[in-house]
């Protein structure tokens, strides 16, 4: 599972977010930092100045989390807090003094966080936590602690920033877990434990597992100094002594999670295509070998090849800007259109798509099927209207390589060029 941050949705539906501050400065900030961070495709934030504005917002809307001053004038002592609480949703607290009695209590109480409204930075911070909460709630995190009441106290930590949670009690017990659902991405061990110790845990996982894949945090209460570079030198990513202060578990998790997370930007931007957003030539040729492999007479496989008709001549007239409208068109046909199929922009106007499991008549009708989809579907070029039609090879019979059924696919996309394009040709 890739997990990314980004103009997309991670659902379909708009999360709601309740925003109660006071302060006209304050909120102002708060305004701007949330249009400059939140994707108004993916998120609604509802401002009021009260708790009296709280209750009656939170009565008629379902929220997915709250930022709450902590002192307003009709809830000088938390008040809001409590009541956002309440309700079961998640709330990002900010104040304007840091108090230390104050900020364990509310830990306890279950908010994501404590910020202290020291600078723009801060505003920042708690706006960012929100695009957090929304990643966790799709990251499987495996926490491994014999002691039960040290487990659970990790395990509430955690779905207090809404990570799905699954629990071992020792390291026999995690590789089964880890065997049931290889998507977890973060694993959180103790070290001394029964039957399996956190150190041969991470010795066993880190042998299916990278640290780009799969993050791993040691814990332990001993205090042997030696123990958190053992950790480090067998695999882990990091290591936490017990007993520990719930932000810092907090950090330590983001901090990891995140650097995943970049670790597969960048992976994902070198595989795709930088205009349409598919995938790209090098990825095709690197992932279709493994689809290719598993083709026999039983699991089938067919390749298309497509290109735009006069390509030359929508750039010749309408200009380059033109040709990449065109192409990103294209690029979002084809991704909604063959969602469940490997596919890629080699170049120019050419595309490629791996079917795997369609015969040849099955292959034929979808991409049949596509291309009337595509003649019934121009593009705007600002007020330009430009017809737009495809012509597809497609390659079905079995070759010893991806490459040589791209090129067979090929040479029938010539052929229904030859013919007049706008048309599929293929092996029937």
């Amino acid at each position: 599972m890739k997990i990314t941050v980004g103009e997309s949705c991670m659902s379909s539906q708009k999360k709601r977010i309740l925003v109660v501050e006071d302060s006209p400065i304050v909120l102002k900030i708060l305004r701007h930092i949330v249009n400059q961070e939140l994707d108004p495709k993916c998120y609604q934030v509802d401002y009021v100045d009260s708790l009296a504005g709280a209750k009656e917002s939170i009565q008629q809307q379902d929220y997915f989390a709250a930022l709450a001053d902590l002192n307003l004038p009709d809830a000088p002592d938390g008040e809001v807090v409590d009541f956002i609480l309440d309700k079961g949703i998640p709330c990002i607290v900010l104040t304007g003094s840091y108090s230390e009695e104050r900020r364990e209590k509310l830990l306890t109480m279950g908010i994501v966080d404590y910020v202290v409204k020291e600078s723009r930075f801060s505003y920042a911070y708690a706006v960012k936590l929100v695009q957090r909460l929304t990643l966790n709630e799709f990251i499987k995190v495996l926490v491994v602690e014999d002691s039960v009441t040290a487990r659970k106290y990790v395990k509430t930590l955690l779905q207090q920033h809404l990570f799905q949670v699954l629990e071992a009690e020792n390291g026999v017990d995690a590789l089964k877990v880890y065997e049931q659902h290889p998507e977890v991405r973060l694993i959180i061990t103790d070290y001394h434990m029964p039957e399996m110790d956190g150190f041969e845990l991470v010795r066993q996982i880190r042998m299916q597992s990278d640290k780009s894949d799969l993050a791993i945090i040691g814990l332990s209460s001993m205090e042997k100094g030696a123990l958190s570079a053992k950790f480090i030198k067998n695999g882990a990513n990091d290591f936490l002594q017990k007993p520990f202060f719930p932000e810092e578990l907090h950090c330590r998790v983001i901090h990891n999670l995140e650097s995943i997370e970049q670790i597969q930007a960048l992976n994902e931007a070198a595989n795709r295509d930088y205009l349409t957003k598919l995938y790209n030539r090098r990825y095709l040729f690197n992932a279709g070998q493994e689809v290719h492999r598993n083709a026999n007479q039983k699991k089938p496989l067919a390749v298309a090849m497509m290109s735009v008709d006069n390509f030359k001549d929508v750039n010749d007239q309408y200009g380059h800007e033109a040709g990449d409208a065109l192409l990103i068109h294209m690029g979002e046909l084809i991704s909604e259109s063959f969602s469940r199929f490997l596919t890629a922009r080699l170049d120019g106007e050419t595309f490629c798509v791996l079917l795997p499991g369609l015969s040849s008549s099955q292959a034929l009708t979808l991409m049949e099927q596509f291309r009337l989809k595509v003649e019934d579907q121009g593009v705007y070029i600002g007020d330009q209207y430009i017809d737009t039609t495809i012509s597809v090879g497609v390659a079905t019979q079995l070759v010893t390589s991806l490459d040589g059924m791209i090129h067979r696919a090929d040479e029938y996309l010539c052929r229904a060029k030859d013919m007049g394009s706008n048309q599929v040709v293929g092996e029937s």
